[in-house]
């Protein structure tokens, strides 16, 4: 993919008006230029049936990057499954549309049927067989992920790279010692320059020139679900293969009681202690990861609160500490967190949901009790976990994923669907990539656009472009800065791209301004117009409550929530304040009285709300919005963020009198007896449930919904077209003297 900045007239005169000004003059807050960049899209948490999804690489492939039969395709794609192992060779194809030269398809050894990606690796033709400490019993053994990602996985992918000419790499969903799972990779080796210019071959068969065996060995090493003993080799014991040690320089390795020596890696023991055990092994993963791969690996907690609070006793959630034990140990590796998962049109959005399991003999919710507005307790709750993490100045991201695995009870070309969303289609991360002098988009530059910060995230298209940014104005220059300063937002935006000058800061920077600086904001967005990848026409149905009529495929923009908070600085190991579960009683009493002072941040509040009444539209192209406000002699060092969504405060059952998201318990068709959005409009267009629809143009509401007493109710996908929400990532604004904000340059 090219990409090519070019920097607008509007701003080189906006430019030319600061000039020799305020932001020129202060020495302080010159920073060496970023470089272009355009914000692009992408996901990195998906499955495919080497796991546990139900489609071959190819078709994930296909779904979440053409353009043209998929519209929501992406500009790029990490695939990447469970760690662990598995008996299905993902790599075979469905069907014609989907072979290709160097993967035709495969047909069984009589010739007579198309051996598809549910076919187990050992009856594919010719059988292919698992190594190590294999599991199952012949011709369905496991395959260990490590095995899969090494040989067959990147080998596929990286052809499809280059025969599509998309940005891809291989990722992982770990099955996470100590706690639930977590999306991460190590990109070294992975997608190198050399496939510029190489010539793919005409007929079956690929060699790769690059390979994905660093994130094989982290696989082997670290994901708790891979509890193989062959170091990487054919067999238990034998040298042949990768021989790998999972040691961690620095760390006890073999004198830790939980080493093994036959596998050379951490192996802690179930029961009693297993979830310190376990946790401490992921510490030494992070670590691993910050030693060998500091710039080429990433490591993201995914859905985080599903699984319930951390289990000392087994492997369940995360706490606020444990979020900090990681990136304590890798800051360049652990920066974030999924707080939006995936699962979107489940029947508990997100697979969050009260009593979703056991510790130690006590029902748990998942953290929160389930998803507010489609994300999760500790990034939705202004104040909660995130704001805890962002008030020590800490490097700590938002970020979504679609997790596919299947349509439920839909088959994979159908446009409806009871669980999943494909990559692009529902949620995106917009990051913003700076490739190098070729123009390209690479793994490596992919990698510091998630580690920079500098992204926000949106679901149903809600908005398409955002820029985000903060510029200091000392006193005694009269210059209307707020005028000047919208002026570039609005060029940004209009580039899909950022800022780059002294003086301001954007998405993942920080601002470092003298005492008494005045802080001047701006935010321009663009709700694109036209229709969004919703099937739907009709009317939403949470807005119609409030008498507003707006089809699902057409949402529009309702306000958008200027978030700040105060920096204190980092917790201490050790201390009160840095470690504490979230209440399991939030569901009854969403108090924030009831939350641990490790895991919130008391001075975080919404203090902007803009909407249509207040904004100011572009009068030549009405998408765009534009939002500027001034922070007046700013003491302390403190943050920004945003939020928006097409629902108004006050929508029952959706948003709170303040505009904060509600529990999604009322809309989640697990249990009928919660549902209270009436679903009335019949339509011309509505089809069966037993056919394959794959238009996008069904005007009434869908057969698949729950019916209670002969209503229709609001649940499912669409549910979540019905409420959208963007989240974007804090400026920091350092105050000398004050505060540090540590963990941002």
């Amino acid at each position: 993919m090219k990409l090519h900045f070019v920097r607008s007239p509007l701003a080189l005169a906006a430019l030319a008006a600061l000039g020799s000004t305020v932001l020129v003059s202060a020495p302080d807050l010159a920073r060496a230029a970023k470089g272009a960049g355009q914000y692009v899209t992408g996901d990195f948490h998906n499955h495919t049936t080497c796991s546990d999804g139900s489609i071959s690489m190819q078709k994930l492939v296909k779904k979440a990057t053409d353009k043209t039969d998929t519209p929501w395709g992406l500009d790029w794609f990490v695939q990447a499954g469970h760690g662990g192992n598995g008996n299905r060779n993902c790599t075979l194809a469905e069907d014609s549309t989907l072979a290709t030269p160097a993967y035709p398809l495969v047909y069984s050894a009589d010739g007579s049927s198309v051996q598809g990606p549910t076919t187990t690796w050992q009856n594919t033709n010719p059988a292919v067989q698992p190594k190590g400490l294999a599991s199952g019993t012949a011709p369905s053994q496991n395959m260990w992920r490590w095995q899969s990602l090494q040989e067959f996985q990147y080998p596929l992918l990286e052809y499809l790279s280059a025969y599509k000419n998309k940005p891809m790499f291989l990722g992982l969903e770990s099955v996470v010692a100590g706690h639930e799972h977590s999306s991460m990779s190590v990109i070294t080796g992975q997608m190198p320059k050399a496939m510029d210019t190489a010539k793919l071959p005409t007929s079956a068969g690929y060699t790769a020139l690059g390979n994905a065996s660093a994130l094989s060995q982290w696989e082997y090493c670290f994901d708790r679900a891979d509890t193989d003993t062959s170091r990487g080799n054919a067999t238990v014991g034998g040298t042949t293969g990768n021989n790998w040690d999972c040691s961690v320089a620095g760390s006890l390795n073999s004198a830790d009681p939980s080493w093994n020596v036959t596998a050379a890696k951490l192996m802690p023991a179930s029961g009693t202690g297993s979830g310190e055990r376990g946790h401490a092994k992921t510490v030494e993963a992070i670590k691993w990861l910050a030693q060998k791969h500091v710039s080429g690996a990433y490591y993201v907690p995914a859905h985080l609160e599903r699984a319930g609070p951390f289990n000392p006793d087994g492997n369940n959630g995360y706490n606020v500490e444990h979020l900090r034990d990681f990136n304590n140990a890798g800051p360049t590796i652990a920066f974030g967190f999924e707080t939006q998962p995936g699962h979107h049109a489940s029947d508990n959005r997100g697979e969050y949901s009260p009593n979703r399991n056991t510790i130690n003999g006590v029902k748990v919710d998942s953290v929160g009790g389930t998803t507010w507005g489609g994300t999760g307790v500790y990034g939705a709750i202004v104040g909660g976990v995130w704001d805890s993490l962002l008030g020590e100045g800490r490097n700590w991201w938002f970020f979504a994923s679609s997790d596919w695995h299947n349509r439920g009870s839909f088959g994979p070309d159908d446009r409806r669907s009871t669980q999943d969303f494909f990559p692009g289609e529902y949620q995106r991360d917009h990051v913003m990539v700076r490739p190098g002098s070729d123009q390209k988009l690479r793994p490596q530059t992919i990698v510091d656009g998630l580690r920079s910060g500098n992204s926000f995230t949106a679901t149903g298209q809600l908005i398409d472009r955002l820029a985000f940014v903060a510029c200091v104005q000392y006193r005694g220059n009269e210059d209307r800065r707020e005028d000047i300063v919208e002026a570039l937002a609005l060029s940004a935006a209009r580039g899909n791209t950022d800022l780059d000058m002294p003086g301001c800061a954007t998405m993942g920077e920080k601002l470092v301004v003298r005492p008494g600086a005045d802080i001047v904001v701006s935010v321009v967005v663009r709700d694109p117009s036209g229709t969004n990848y919703s099937p739907y026409t009709f009317a939403n149905p949470s807005l119609a409550q409030v008498n507003i009529h707006q089809p699902l495929n057409k949402p529009v923009l309702d306000h958008v929530d200027v978030i700040r908070g105060m920096v204190g600085g980092y917790r201490q190991v050790g201390a009160a304040d840095y470690a504490g579960a979230w209440p399991n009683t939030w569901l009854a009493n969403p108090s924030m009285e009831t939350v641990p002072a490790a895991a919130k941040n008391t001075t975080a509040s919404v203090i902007k709300t803009f909407s249509s009444a207040t904004w100011k539209t572009l009068r030549t192209d009405t998408q765009y919005k534009r939002m500027t406000f001034r922070i007046p002699a700013v003491s302390g060092s403190q943050y920004l963020r945003l939020r928006g969504s097409n629902l108004p405060a006050g929508v029952p059952w959706e948003t709170d009198a303040n505009g904060n998201p509600l529990a999604d318990l009322y809309t989640n068709a697990s249990n009928t007896a919660n549902l209270k959005i009436p679903c009335t409009v019949t339509g011309s267009n509505v089809p069966e449930n037993g056919t394959t629809y794959s238009g996008a143009a069904i005007d009434g509401c869908p057969n698949h919904l729950p019916t209670v007493n002969g209503v229709k109710y609001v649940a499912y996908d669409v549910a979540a077209w019905s409420d959208l929400w963007f989240y974007s990532n804090p400026i920091f604004i350092e105050v000398s003297g004050g505060t540090r904000v540590a963990g941002v340059k």
